[in-house]
């Protein structure tokens, strides 16, 4: 979510019991704008908390002019002193999936693959550190429950994408279809629609995957809070992750509070 408008932001996602404490709060008012100056970012999120067993993970994203474009991410331990974070790698994803259970919150442990999975050892990667698992997790969750509404961003001729100037939000009646929100990553499934079904679509705003194939069906819960003047789309696949949308406005975005961990149980509980 957008770190200029934080505080009413988190407010509108507290139905779901998470949040900050006014200290914290205060700590990220002060070191975002900060954070934006000193890497020259033209805008800053907060991502969101991974809580863990002797501490937390605080993470920011930093956006340049494309807003498709690898973004920069950091985290901090108090809010206040931020760390920049190194890119994802498909090794560190494969690896990251082999490890279970809570982070513990200190950049430096070291998780033992070998007594994990003898098999990791193959990768000449006996241990993995926790900084490594934190970056893998970060890019698991922006990949399979980051989201748009549709429209909020549009594709230039060029290839790059941009806030969508025009977007005045989406109406009440859309809001609550899951059809109405798009996965903000690379899009896998465009290229298996039909010709019939690509005729619907706008090439400038319709260029990402829509939530309604997502798998399993009802990973999603969408609900109206605030007097039905919010709605909010929360993950059942990783727990913790919350989207708000107040509709006919250009107010979006998510934030994630969990403990970094996937529901592998999701299937078996729809």
């Amino acid at each position: 979510m957008e770190a200029l408008s934080l505080p009413a932001a988190l407010s509108l996602v507290a139905g779901g019991g998470a949040g900050l404490s006014p200290e914290l709060r205060a700590a990220l008012g002060a070191s975002l704008p900060l954070l934006q100056r000193d890497y020259r970012f033209e805008r800053v999120w907060f991502w969101g908390c991974i809580q863990g067993v002797r501490g937390a993970y605080y993470i920011a994203q930093g956006l340049g002019p494309d807003r498709a474009a690898p973004r920069s991410r950091l985290y901090s331990l108090n809010c206040l002193d931020w760390s920049l974070l190194t890119a994802a790698t498909e090794e560190m994803l494969a690896l990251a999936e082999e490890v279970k259970g809570r982070f513990q919150g200190d950049p430096s442990f070291e998780y033992s693959l070998a007594e994990i999975n003898p098999e990791a050892v193959a990768y000449n990667q006996p241990v993995m550190k926790e900084e490594a698992r934190l970056i893998a997790t970060i890019e698991q969750i922006d990949r399979a429950v980051g989201i748009v509404p549709r429209g909020a961003f549009v594709k230039t001729p060029l290839g790059s994408v941009h806030e969508n100037r025009h977007f005045e939000g989406l109406s009440l009646v859309e809001a609550k279809k899951l059809s109405s929100y798009f996965h903000f990553t690379e899009p896998t499934n465009l290229k298996n629609k039909t010709l019939l079904e690509k005729a619907d679509l706008d090439p400038s705003t319709d260029f990402l995957n829509s939530l309604e194939h997502d798998i399993p069906q009802g990973s999603w819960s969408i609900q109206l809070e605030k007097g039905g003047s919010v709605v909010v789309l929360r993950s059942l696949l990783w727990l913790g992750l919350t989207f708000y949308h107040v509709p006919m406005t250009k107010q979006f975005g998510y934030v994630y509070f969990g403990t970094g961990e996937k529901n592998l149980d999701l299937p078996f509980m729809l």
